[in-house]
């Protein structure tokens, strides 16, 4: 199996050296040659989403080194619960929150960070984050001998306890808050590995969704819960997913393209449209971050939209397969208050403009996919539904670990002063 760039200029690579090289030399993203063909019953007998995931993954380490180790890869990054729970007869909810930092983006790190404790090399892991990314990253990669992490966040554009799960760490982990939003966090990472030389010299490794070995394991759980779905009620279910840089979406879009249970994929996004607006126009027009109470989202240049146009290069088939909804931050407020009073469930503001959605569609058998814990967004979410969310064991620990960040401005010049 090899992995080329989305923009056709550079070698291709096998998935060791790709997510070594994260962005391809090219500027490009990797994507597969192929996608293998899978079907229902190349999965029966395998229940657990670490048996599905070692299933889905392994046509993809073939003739990598890392392939003997693809087992224990799984194991130790698919260690936490994945919950699917029905909400009526036509709904359920995927709760992806069940990780070390309470966010989906544990499974992408833990997995991306299981592979490269067995290749060899000392390197530099440079993150940007709009607020689960750079947790996950650092919990990942936390007293790792050979990495070294720098966080890059948005300065006051996160929420507070995301700040925290961000700044906590210590030891091998620096984070810096950059005087800009996430696209000028995003345009660091990818200024920094066009820099050959910079780059070369720091050893640097990506981790965030641009990479491969973060957005790859990011299929398992749409196979599993796909897979889990069908079994219990028949029918194959179409998934809703929160979308801020379109890896989530990219992810779920890449499962259905190898035949697992995914009827359609519909990309929720808060007031940054630039997604939906693609889908309504066919026109690519990237725009500038607007600050939502879902800040996770708050994205309006999508690196990952890269990987999505290489996927479905004809608007048409693209719109038969996926759709694209903007949700404003009163559409988000109001769903989070009628949930929790109406079914008793809480959302986070991301899982809630997802939910928001579901009520627009008139089809049956959708899964709402839950991206984070509510208790992360307490100071958006308690105010609506009245009452205090209860904080999750593993967020409670960070918060009370100290904090330390530096403050930087948004240039390369910047960011390389820092890390001198």
């Amino acid at each position: 199996m090899r992995f080329h760039s989305t923009r056709a200029a550079a070698p291709a690579l096998s998935f060791s050296e790709a997510i070594q090289t994260g962005l391809a030399p090219d500027g490009g993203l990797y994507v597969p040659e192929i996608f293998p063909t899978l079907t229902v019953r190349d999965f029966d007998g395998l229940a657990s989403w670490v048996e599905i995931g070692e299933r889905v993954l392994e046509p993809f380490f073939h003739g990598d080194r890392l392939r003997s180790h693809l087992r224990d890869i799984c194991r130790e990054a698919f260690n936490f619960p994945l919950a699917l729970r029905d909400l009526d007869d036509d709904m359920s909810v995927l709760e992806l929150f069940h990780g070390p930092t309470a966010a989906f983006k544990d499974v992408g790190a833990r997995f991306l960070a299981s592979c490269i404790a067995r290749l060899p090399g000392r390197r530099t892991v440079l993150v940007a984050t709009s607020g689960d990314t750079g947790g996950a990253v650092a919990a990942a990669f936390h007293e790792h001998p050979d990495v070294k992490v720098v966080v890059l966040f948005p300065l006051g554009k996160v929420s507070p306890r995301q700040q925290q799960q961000l700044t906590c760490w210590g030891g091998n982990i620096r984070a810096l808050a950059v005087r800009g939003d996430f696209d000028d966090c995003q345009c660091l990472v990818k200024t920094a590995f066009m820099d050959s030389e910079w780059s070369e010299t720091e050893g640097l490794l990506s981790a965030n969704s641009i990479n491969l070995g973060r957005l790859l394991p990011q299929t398992v759980y749409y196979a599993a819960a796909g897979l889990w779905y069908l079994r219990r009620h028949g029918k194959p279910p179409a998934f809703i997913v929160p979308t801020g840089n379109l890896g989530n979406g990219v992810a779920a879009l890449w499962a259905q393209r190898m035949g697992l249970p995914v009827r359609e994929v519909a990309l929720a996004c808060n007031a940054n449209c630039a997604v939906p607006a693609f889908f309504h126009t066919g026109a690519w027009s990237p725009q500038p971050t607007i600050a939502t109470i879902a800040n996770a989202m708050d994205v309006g240049n999508p690196s990952n939209m890269e990987r999505l146009r290489a996927l479905h290069p004809e608007m048409a088939m693209l719109r038969q397969v996926a759709r694209a909804f903007s949700i404003s931050d009163e559409e988000i407020k109001r769903t989070i208050t009628s949930f929790g009073s109406g079914s008793h469930e809480t959302l986070c503001p991301h899982t809630a403009a997802a939910a928001f959605v579901r009520e627009r569609l008139a089809s049956p058998h959708w899964v709402i996919v839950a991206t984070a814990h509510p208790a992360k967004f307490e100071l958006v979410v308690e105010p609506l539904i009245k009452r205090a969310v209860a904080v999750p064991p593993c967020l409670a620990r960070l918060l009370e670990l100290p904090s330390s960040f530096e403050e930087i401005d948004p240039t390369f010049a910047a960011l390389t002063e820092a890390l001198r």
